[in-house]
């Protein structure tokens, strides 16, 4: 009898391991994939250890700013790819980074080089005449590009002349001036009486390497007591100081430098404004968002009313009067069909480089018996702006 059940117990194991018909299914089937990783969003300032994340090869990891936007598109990536592995698909980062100080390097900035005293004759140059040995704010300018034809990007001119200003002359008044950009533009100089103020003044006027560090601070408190400064001084403005080097050893040792220090609300620095950039995770890959957000401004609306044959007469005076599209029927009636002709008009004016593929998300005011708010988004597509639908 224990024979018996034995035998059957083999005979029922043989059976139902012969009989599982998904064996051969799991094994065509392989390992199942692992479930997508979710999309997220995070906003972050890169810090010291972030950009540590760098290979060692990319400038970024020791000074801890990228140098231009297509470098900081590079490679913020990178570091997005290291610090958040786990991030699924249409995930989106925005990145505020440090960018370049600002800088300027003179193509020759040799103070004997560089400094030029007006002579009587000089004066003559622009139309005037040796009666009048004086230069205006304006008349210093157009002197310089008739005296400099051939300046070059990032020219220094240190000039020393009769300032004419409110009806007065002030003899022997020294500017400096920069040629970028293809203009003249005046810079902030250091005077007299400032190098006089923290014990630099005397014959030579000058800073020293021992003076180096204290540069930025010596010109911050410079700028802020300085009522022409101060008066108008904003987050964000720029200020080009111009200043006398002597940098001690054999001559040539004495230079015209250039220091660009940014105003942060409170003191001027030579930190320069961070950059922000919105990156999205496409294809496994982050890479930076182009996409361009505007809401619809009065000028912008001006700007469609006078687009000719755009919509009717009325239509058109309408929005150029309200500022906004009237949707509700009547002559001043704007169709959907004629606002998008006006803002794909409106973005090929403003936006003539845009990418192919780049998105327009564009927000305007509507009126249909009371105010509301539309968003459209519309893509160039190599060609022209098309409404996404």
């Amino acid at each position: 009898m224990k024979k018996i059940s034995y035998l059957l117990g083999i005979a029922v194991v043989a059976v139902i391991s012969a009989c599982n018909p998904l064996d051969k299914t799991y094994k065509q089937l392989g390992d199942l994939p692992a479930p997508a990783a979710p999309a997220a969003s995070v906003t972050i300032t890169l810090s010291a250890a972030d950009y540590a994340l760098l290979p060692k090869g990319n400038s970024a990891q020791k000074s801890l700013y990228f140098k231009t936007v297509d470098s900081a598109k590079a490679g913020i990536p990178l570091i997005l790819a290291a610090k958040y592995p786990t991030y699924g698909e249409k995930s989106s980062a925005t990145v505020t980074y440090a960018a370049a100080p600002l800088s300027v390097k003179s193509v020759d900035s040799i103070y004997n080089d560089v400094a030029y005293t007006l002579k009587p004759a000089d004066y003559t140059l622009n139309g005037g005449t040796t009666t009048y040995t004086n230069f205006s704010a304006t008349q210093i300018i157009t002197w310089l590009g008739i005296k400099y034809p051939a300046a070059v990007e990032n020219q220094i001119a240190v000039i020393t002349f009769n300032f004419y200003e409110g009806g007065a002359t002030t003899t022997g008044v020294q500017q400096s001036f920069l040629f970028k950009g293809g203009v003249w533009t005046k810079l902030y100089t250091i005077s007299p009486a400032q190098y006089a103020s923290i014990g630099k003044g005397g014959n030579n006027n000058d800073f020293v390497s021992a003076d180096a560090a204290l540069l930025p601070n010596y010109f911050n408190a410079f700028l802020k007591v300085d009522p022409a400064v101060s008066a108008t001084a904003k987050a964000g403005d720029t200020k080009y100081v111009s200043y006398k080097y002597y940098a001690g050893g054999a001559a040539p040792n004495t230079f015209q430098r250039v220091m660009v220090l940014t105003f942060d609300g409170t003191n001027w620095t030579t930190t320069s404004t961070p950059g922000t950039i919105v990156f999205a995770k496409t294809n496994g890959i982050w890479v930076a968002d182009n996409t361009v957000t505007l809401k619809l401004a009065s000028a912008d609306y001006k700007f469609i009313a006078a687009i000719p044959g755009i919509a009717s007469d009325a239509a058109m005076a309408n929005l150029n009067s309200f500022g906004n599209f009237n949707i509700q029927g009547g002559a001043t009636s704007w169709t959907d069909d004629q606002i998008n002709n006006g803002i794909i008009a409106l973005l090929k004016s403003k936006y003539a480089t845009a990418e192919t593929d780049q998105k327009f998300v564009i927000t305007y005011a509507a009126y249909s018996g009371g105010n509301i708010v539309v968003t459209k988004t519309f893509v160039f597509n190599g060609t022209t702006f098309v409404l996404q639908q």
